[in-house]
């Protein structure tokens, strides 16, 4: 039985730690994916996430009920990411180039993509599975050649499964803004596929 997000927070504020446990295991990849598009590296995704997470256990307890708790947690996300920037010095565009990868989610040096090796399912999969995985690394690769500010509302959207709505509370943007930045997300990709 999977219990909601209100049902476990409540849980875990009348004394529960297992029900904390339970919404951090189904936060935790959505998160990490979310912070590893801004950090760029496993190593910093990884602190960022672990700050997410120790800044949502001291504020669950202000946490509004009416509200959702998946759009108040990659509000932290975004907003730790962006102090960890913040706090990191500027790096020129050309170091990113230099490490043959970018601050989004590219290749690293040996050619692996440390977002994607980290999300991928391992395990033997059925033919058509196998087919869908190539299209999604198709996807992925015309993905990696839009702006950052569209590849993000696209991974939000496709990847993590949040709404519109949910993407501009994330954001900090406004709700038309976020639907425009997808059509033109999805029709600059269309043009680079074909």
């Amino acid at each position: 039985m999977e219990y909601s997000d209100n049902k476990l927070i409540g849980g875990y504020l009348a004394g529960d730690e297992r029900a904390l446990e339970l919404l951090i295991q189904r936060y935790l990849k959505p998160v990490y994916g979310f912070v590893y598009r801004y950090a760029g590296n496993a190593q910093d995704a990884e602190d960022i996430t672990q700050e997410v997470f120790l800044r949502v256990w001291r504020n669950l307890k202000r946490f509004d009920g009416e509200k959702s708790f998946k759009t108040w947690i990659f509000s932290i996300a975004k907003n730790a990411s962006l102090d960890f920037i913040k706090k990191k010095k500027t790096l020129a565009f050309s170091d990113f180039s230099a490490r043959g990868g970018s601050a989004f989610g590219g290749e690293n040096e040996d050619g692996s993509n440390s977002l994607i090796d980290t999300l991928r399912d391992f395990s033997p999969l059925p033919l058509q599975l196998s087919e869908l995985s190539e299209i999604r690394r198709v996807l992925e690769n015309a993905k990696e050649k839009l702006l950052p500010k569209y590849s993000m509302v696209l991974s939000l959207r496709y990847n993590d499964d949040l709404t519109f709505r949910e993407i501009a509370e994330s954001l900090g943007e406004p709700l038309h803004t976020v639907k425009s930045r997808n059509r033109r997300a999805l029709a600059k990709l269309l043009k680079i596929l074909s």
